[in-house]
């Protein structure tokens, strides 16, 4: 299991970016129990995450440099994996942006633009696809330093080849 320091730049599942301002003991049920303290970048929320769950709730370390080709190859690559049925599609894509990888949130993202391109996404698809889309450029604009704007044009680019490689149903 990753341990993390104070400073460092995390990411806490369908959050995004934070960093870890402080690590703590608290009184919890009559024990002593340790907690990162992260401050979440995009709206200064503070979120404590007890150490020995930070596994379980997915927080990691930001992704690296060399990830992002990556990760930018892969949503301009014609690979699309959707469910035909809306609620199994709802449950596998929460799923998968509860997972943490920034990389089960950029399918998540492609699918969903995909699918928005063939037909109109409902309320709840909006929402996710708006989530995936905010945690991709946080990220990645953390990572390559760079402005929001500016990957997310990378991104939208990227995914708009994708979209136009494959043929709409």
């Amino acid at each position: 299991m990753d341990t993390f320091e104070i400073g460092d730049k995390v990411v806490y599942p369908n959050h995004g970016v934070g960093i870890i301002e402080k690590i703590s003991n608290r009184l919890v049920a009559g024990k002593f129990e340790r907690f990162y303290l992260l401050r979440i970048c995009s709206n200064d929320i503070l979120v404590m995450v007890p150490t020995a769950n930070a596994g379980d709730v997915g927080l990691r370390r930001i992704v690296e440099r060399r990830d992002v080709e990556q990760l930018l190859s892969f949503l301009g690559s014609n690979q699309f994996f959707t469910q035909k049925d809306w609620k199994d599609r709802f449950k596998e894509n929460s799923e998968k942006m509860r997972s943490g990888s920034i990389f089960h949130v950029a399918e998540v993202f492609k699918n969903l633009v995909y699918l928005s391109r063939v037909k109109p996404l409902s309320f709840r698809e909006k929402r996710m696809l708006d989530r995936a889309r905010f945690l991709l450029v946080s990220e990645l604009s953390t990572v390559m330093n760079q402005a929001e704007l500016d990957i997310e044009d990378r991104i939208e680019k990227a995914v708009t080849r994708a979209c136009g490689k494959v043929p709409v149903a």
